[in-house]
């Protein structure tokens, strides 16, 4: 009894099933080695924040999105750009308005509102910060080659791009 399946085969002749099932595979493989690899240098980047400045990435993050807007943020607004909760932002700030490296004022407009913005103390630790960070991810990344930086961008925004959709 000859029991035929129906197939779709691709221009050289591969049953598209199977070439899709391969792909998937391959695309968890790209999901599980890219968590793998941010996992890595997370824990290198804590370690050297921490011994190098007593500082946690998180506090580095907040501080980093006050310097580039001197204006200063809206809690809310820097929730949002960080993409945490409300709460989890209060604690950082309210940490890091206690050692003087950052501002809190209300908004005029909102007395509700705070404006977060940071402080001179923390700008000048944060530019120091930033740069020796620059070293470190060049470090760290030493072996990818321009043209696979550019191509690992472009295929990070594509993901970004088709989940926002």
């Amino acid at each position: 009894m000859n029991i035929r399946r129906d197939t779709m085969l691709t221009q050289d002749g591969t049953d598209l099933v199977e070439t899709e099932a391969g792909l998937g595979k391959q695309r968890l493989r790209l999901w599980l080695q890219m968590l793998k690899a941010v996992r890595h240098v997370e824990s290198d980047l804590r370690e050297r924040l921490r011994s190098g400045y007593d500082m946690t990435l998180p506090r580095f993050d907040v501080l980093a999105a006050l310097l580039a807007a001197p204006e200063g943020l809206k809690m809310t607004e820097l929730s949002q750009q960080l993409m945490v909760s409300n709460g989890n932002v209060t604690g950082i700030v309210d940490r890091l308005v206690s050692d003087g490296l950052a501002e809190r004022e209300t908004v005029e407009s909102d007395r509700r509102a705070f404006r977060v913005r940071i402080s001179e103390q923390g700008a000048i630790q944060m530019r120091e910060m930033a740069a020796q960070h620059l070293s470190w991810i060049d470090e760290l990344f030493a072996d990818v080659s321009e043209a696979d930086a550019a191509r690992g961008i472009s295929i990070m925004l594509d993901i970004r791009h088709k989940v926002h959709r």
